[in-house]
């Protein structure tokens, strides 16, 4: 039987994509300045995720500006962040980034992400796939005859 803790906790939890290490996500979070509240859009590379997928995990991304580089630690599940888009993914081996921080140049970047064949379109790949079978069960009388040199 879970706890009033763990219910409240559960309650909390806001539903988001899935964020990776090597994602450039768009964070959106609500600044409030006197009696008026904005958003403010911070986009830049997840370096790292920590402390799982909780109500306590939170995600490092980091951003160069003008040469300098930012980095900011984002509680996913705080009431301040109102949205979290992926812009891309990047294709990487290793869970923390932090290697990006003294990288320059090409070792700074990552490679794009490649998804396999998509599987959209199931039906195209059926009809080809008969077509290459009527093909090879054809007879041989309607394929064109070789002449001997």
């Amino acid at each position: 039987m879970p706890t009033q803790i763990e219910k409240f906790n559960k309650m909390q939890l806001k539903e988001m994509p899935d964020i990776r290490p090597g994602d450039t996500i768009k964070v959106h979070q609500k600044i409030k300045e006197g009696d008026k509240e904005r958003i403010q859009i911070f986009e830049g590379l997840v370096i790292a995720r920590k402390h799982g997928k909780g109500i306590s995990s939170t995600i490092t991304v980091r951003k160069v500006i003008e040469g300098i580089g930012a980095e900011r630690i984002f509680p996913v599940n705080s009431p301040a962040i109102s949205k979290i888009e992926v812009v891309k993914s990047g294709k990487v081996r290793r869970s923390k980034l932090y290697y990006l921080r003294t990288a320059k140049g090409k070792k700074a970047k990552l490679k794009k992400k490649d998804f396999a064949q998509a599987i959209a379109e199931p039906e195209a790949q059926i009809t080809q796939e008969a077509e290459l079978i009527e093909a090879v069960e054809q007879p041989q009388e309607a394929l064109p005859k070789k002449e001997n040199l």
